[in-house]
């Protein structure tokens, strides 16, 4: 889409496109029509979601071929640098790759920090390349929803590589864990003081652990942290079925390691679609995000409906002044959701 015509696209005396228009440019590869359809995908308006859902009905037939790579990583572990390096070089291999860096949200305006565009400038500025920082929105489960229709969306914008940069490490690395391929762990040196304050359960979501910042002076610190790493993974359960979490060492920094990284999740993709493990991983990922929704439509229908929101203030008065148990004033407001 030229220049003319997406002014032409955008201005129509400020009348919002239509979901057929915004897919037909999506699907084109336009980044800033691809922006405008994640910025839908994103707001909670009934009727932005009721256009989603028909945005996404198109696009649905035209995603499902990237490979989508998770990436988390304790503090200080230098993420947002090394994807920056990982997304430049498969961009250089002649790989549209899209990055989702799921923010935490202002406590002031719900909004996301977005910082991951500045701390990316060079790849941002790839013509391959498309980065979008979204807000975690305060709940698991909006992040859950709509980073999952942003892949959609990307996808059928034809990327072939979406990665996902998580928050931190907690809970929600397990939402990421269960809409992507390929997760990986970023860590650093030191990881006996680093394991302390490291999950047991995240390292086994991990189906690879790199030990970044492996250069320099410290680069045979780098290398003995990860031999720590594949010694503890011997005694924890592998993340995906037939394929032994790996452990290496890279610089974001030097670039050194990061082809190894990739080489890594070519061999990973290649051996669960031959194991049919991929697919079998993908179709359980549509049945968890299908059960997810559910939960979340019932949330919001019970808390939107007008009995319950009346009686819900009564409800929280007799409960905190011991009138009435928890159970009891929980069940009078499911009666009162029930009868509505």
């Amino acid at each position: 889409m030229n220049e003319r015509a997406r002014k032409k696209f955008f201005k129509r005396e400020q009348k919002e496109p239509a979901a057929s228009e915004l897919a037909a440019g999506i699907m084109k590869g336009d980044k800033t029509i691809l922006s405008r359809g994640i910025t839908l995908i994103e707001s909670n308006a009934q009727r932005h979601q009721e256009k989603t859902q028909e945005m996404l009905k198109l696009l649905l037939p035209h995603s499902g071929h990237a490979v989508r790579i998770g990436i988390t990583g304790v503090p200080g572990a230098g993420k947002s640098t090394f994807i920056e390096e990982f997304g430049s070089m498969l961009c250089g291999r002649g790989f549209k790759t899209a990055v989702l860096a799921v923010d935490p949200s202002s406590t002031v305006n719900g909004g996301s920090i977005l910082g991951d565009k500045t701390r990316m400038e060079s790849l941002s500025r790839h013509p391959d390349a498309f980065i979008r920082p979204s807000p975690s929105g305060g709940t698991l489960g909006g992040v859950h929803r709509k980073t999952r229709e942003s892949m959609i969306a990307c996808e059928a914008a034809g990327y072939d590589i979406i990665l996902v940069e998580t928050v931190g490490v907690g809970q929600s690395e397990v939402m990421v864990r269960s809409m992507v391929d390929f997760f990986m762990l970023l860590a650093i040196t030191g990881a006996g003081d680093e394991l302390q304050g490291m999950k047991k359960g995240i390292m086994e979501l991990a189906d690879a652990i790199i030990v970044n910042k492996a250069d320099g002076d410290n680069r045979p610190k780098a290398i003995k942290t990860m031999r720590e790493y594949r010694q503890i993974l011997h005694f924890l359960q592998p993340a995906t079925p037939g394929w032994e979490t790996k452990t290496l060492a890279c610089s974001a920094l030097t670039g050194d390691g990061i082809q190894e990284i990739w080489e890594m999740i070519e061999a990973f993709v290649n051996d669960t679609k031959a194991s049919g493990i991929f697919d079998r991983r993908r179709s359980r990922q549509v049945k968890e995000w299908m059960l997810s929704m559910i939960k979340e439509k019932l949330e919001a229908s019970f808390f939107q409906a007008e009995e319950v929101k009346r009686l819900m203030p009564e409800m929280e008065r007799q409960a905190t002044a011991g009138e009435l148990t928890v159970p009891a004033a929980v069940d009078r407001l499911f009666q009162a959701f029930w009868e509505k």
